[in-house]
């Protein structure tokens, strides 16, 4: 159902992909010609691109038709590309005539005339769109406020009465849904526009949503798809990066333009508390889980954190970041969660932290002909999307003001386009090409072949890599091998560069078993004074399994272990408790021979741990002890069914589940109040199939649970005629299964004898 804009041509074309790439395509069928464009009666709809400037689609007709593109706008190619037009059983040479706009300079969009033609151009005819009387209806908030932003970074004072009408709808916005992914980039165009104008009049609304959104933030400093309850958790899925970050971008600018409130300084500190943690690790990931390293970019969050910390001024973080958006081209900046719209909004300002020679690096191996591309004939840039069968999310967004922003980076009018002075070193020529190929050799149809192909001693100097995707793609090409080499893992161990030593812990996860060698070395590493080191080693002991068994006195000792300055998170108890208590952790199936106190003291502490993922994973531990021995464990499993995790709400119920079954089991009486209540505040989220489990513990009350059963009803008629924002089918499904138990209870004539938790 996808097709793609062919650039100025006026064509829309389909092409076949298989796996997020069009490279097994050898053709493009053409589903669109737009009246009066340079195609127009040249091709119509039917017709088949064979090739380009007389040769034949070879390995991507994708980007050869973006490369040709390129090449014609150039004054070498002056404004001629030749096509290859299949119709009616016949081949033909065809010739459309572009405009000459020039060719990319080294540093595009920096000191490029091209870029500046484009960003002109493009302006003008967004102008001239947004004049129209039915522009405000047809735009999304989020395209809309980028579109407004890209007039205004253009630094052209005649778009100023059009932007300022747009102000007006920005200041008033409201929303019943999804108002995180909305108020950060309205406040953003809000913000921007009161510094560069320093109009007055848009103070009130940006403080208003300023301050919403800062009270809407989760306890650990996160925000989901809404805002959070009153109890500092979010619903749903729970924490969301992508609305998450742009939004604290948002209120960083909204303090620059004038909002100063302590709450906007606490919703700041807290993001930037939870993101700093991946800097070094990988990209900015989905939500509160491990840091992503299947790619360089995660939906533009990469290029999202690179801007923020810089405009926080912390060098470090930003330039990591930014690094990261400069690795990320090609197939790994093609595909994003429901599409790839942030991943290519976020690219530019990512990238251009680092400088004109990474910018420019980046538009060569990518930009200029995803660009050109994008670009049609009338200036419109339409979203193009990734390579899958279907159309994404972002399906007919109009994306002029994402790529127009990118050309207006040389202007530096924006803090969103440079205005801040970079507290990123800037890369040379060569240190940018070297980011570039470090992020070359991957696609989602062939994700090992070029790694595989390097010798073993490429891979280990690939485990030293700055980045943690190389080393990652390394180690997991090391596993595959049967006889890969693990003594150079070890002295690596000891190197003085930490990744390195990072690279050796990834590279014996992947060994498994074979890095049995190692396991002395791994236990000197944990007491290594770096955390995401520590973290590592832990993985590699784990991922050895029984020859590694001797560290579990160490593991249980440093998962114990609070740091509230240092690990304010408690990240090492989260990737210990995964460690340890996961299905394929270390006593994941078996506590035999654990030093029992030393277990209860961890398990205690890990039952605290702010992420509800790595409280489910001791849920083994809850299924390997006896009634006898969980006895001292019934107040730490009770808590954690009553106070649940504030992050990690998407994994939150399981170890609340778990708890409230084991309690039922041993027939503890507290239990039974604990999972009625649970039962009516649980997430919503999957809560269709959490309930008829809910009742099935609750039935090994017998006759103990007619007590609760006034309750049970007031609960069945919630699910059936009050709950919010839940589909009916799903809502009457959960009543009656509330509905059936209580007829269970009623019926039933076992009465155990109840234990109480001491």
């Amino acid at each position: 159902m996808h097709d793609w804009n062919l650039g100025a041509t006026g064509l829309r074309g389909w092409i076949r992909c298989d796996k997020l790439v069009t490279s097994d395509a050898r053709e493009i069928t053409i589903t669109q010609v737009k009246k009066g464009s340079p195609a127009e009666g040249v091709f119509a709809v039917g017709d088949v691109i064979q090739g380009v400037s007389g040769k034949p689609f070879s390995h991507d007709p994708r980007t050869e038709m973006g490369h040709a593109l390129t090449l014609a706008e150039s004054e070498a190619g002056q404004g001629n590309l030749t096509l290859t037009r299949w119709r009616a059983d016949s081949s033909a040479e065809v010739v459309l005539k572009l405009p000459v706009l020039g060719t990319y300079s080294p540093t595009a969009p920096y000191d490029c005339p091209k870029s500046k033609r484009i960003l002109e151009q493009g302006c003008r005819d967004l102008a001239r769109r947004m004049a129209d009387s039915t522009y405000a209806e047809r735009h999304d908030p989020i395209p809309r406020s980028l579109n407004a932003l890209a007039l205004l970074a253009s630094g052209d004072s005649s778009y100023l009465p059009l932007i300022k009408k747009e102000t007006e709808w920005a200041a008033n916005f409201k929303t019943d849904g999804m108002a995180t992914w909305y108020y950060g980039y309205v406040m953003m165009f809000l913000a921007e526009y009161k510094i560069v104008t320093g109009d007055d009049s848009v103070m009130p609304g940006l403080s208003r949503l300023a301050l919403e959104a800062a009270h809407g933030q989760s306890a650990v400093g996160s925000w989901g798809h809404g805002f959070a309850k009153r109890d500092g958790r979010l619903g749903g899925y729970g924490m969301m990066n992508s609305p998450g970050v742009p939004l604290t971008i948002s209120l960083v600018m909204a303090r620059v333009a004038g909002v100063q409130e302590p709450a906007l300084d606490l919703a700041i500190e807290r993001s930037a508390k939870l993101l700093r943690f991946y800097t070094g690790k990988g990209a900015i990931p989905y939500g509160d889980h491990h840091p992503w390293i299947e790619n360089h970019e995660d939906n533009g969050k990469c290029g999202m954190a690179a801007v923020l910390f810089n405009l926080l001024g912390e060098s470090k973080e930003a330039e990591f970041f930014s690094r990261m958006s400069v690795a990320s081209h090609g197939p790994e900046r093609d595909c994003g969660h429901t599409g790839n719209f942030f991943n290519i909004l976020w690219a530019m300002p990512g990238v251009s932290q680092s400088g004109p020679q990474a910018t420019g690096a980046w538009m060569t191996e990518f930009g200029s002909w995803y660009f050109d591309l994008a670009r049609s004939a009338d200036g419109i840039f339409p979203h193009q999307g990734p390579p899958e069968p279907e159309q994404d999310s972002y399906a007919g967004w109009d994306s002029t003001g994402s790529y127009l922003l990118a050309y207006a980076m040389p202007l530096k009018k924006l803090y969103l386009t440079g205005r801040k002075v970079a507290a990123v070193p800037q890369l040379d020529a060569t240190a940018a090409h070297s980011l570039i190929v470090d992020g070359r050799g991957w696609n989602n149809k062939d994700r090992n072949s070029y790694y595989d192909s390097l010798s073993d001693e490429q891979l280990l100097e690939r485990l030293g890599n700055w980045s943690p995707v190389v080393r990652e793609r390394a180690a997991m090409a090391l596993g595959r091998r049967k006889n890969s080499p693990v003594t150079p893992l070890i002295e690596m161990l000891d190197s003085p560069r930490l990744d390195a030593r990072y690279g050796a812990c990834q590279g014996l996860i992947f060994l498994r078993g074979r890095g049995a060698p190692a396991v002395d070395a791994l236990q000197k590493t944990l007491g290594q004074p770096d955390l995401w080191l520590r973290i590592k080693a832990a993985e590699a002991l784990a991922s050895i399994g029984g020859p590694a068994r001797k560290s579990v006195p160490q593991l249980l000792e440093l998962l114990a272990q609070v740091d509230a300055k240092n690990d304010p998170r408690g990240m090492q108890q989260r990737y210990f408790t995964f460690a340890l208590f996961e299905r394929d952790g270390m006593l994941g199936r078996s506590l035999e021979d654990v030093d029992r106190p030393a277990l209860y003291h961890a398990v205690r502490v890990g039952l605290k741990n702010q992420d509800g993922r790595a409280r489910g994973s001791i849920g083994s531990v809850y299924r390997h002890l006896s009634f006898e021995e969980i006895k001292p464990l019934l107040p730490a499993i009770h808590e954690a069914i009553v106070q649940p995790a504030p992050s990690g709400e998407m994994f939150a119920d399981g170890i609340r589940v778990e708890g409230l079954r084991l309690l039922s089991q041993h027939h503890i009486e507290e239990g039974m109040n604990a999972l009625v209540i649970y039962t009516r505040d649980q997430n919503p989220w999957a809560s269709e199939q959490r309930t008829p489990e809910l009742m099935k513990i609750l039935l090994a009350y017998g006759t103990h649970a007619k007590a609760v059963i006034p309750e049970l009803t007031r609960i069945a008629n919630y699910f059936e005629k009050e709950e919010k924002d839940f589909p009916r089918r799903l809502m009457l499904q959960k009543a009656n299964a509330v509905r059936e138990t209580i007829e269970a209870i009623d019926a039933s004539q076992e009465t155990p004898k109840l234990n109480r938790i001491k």
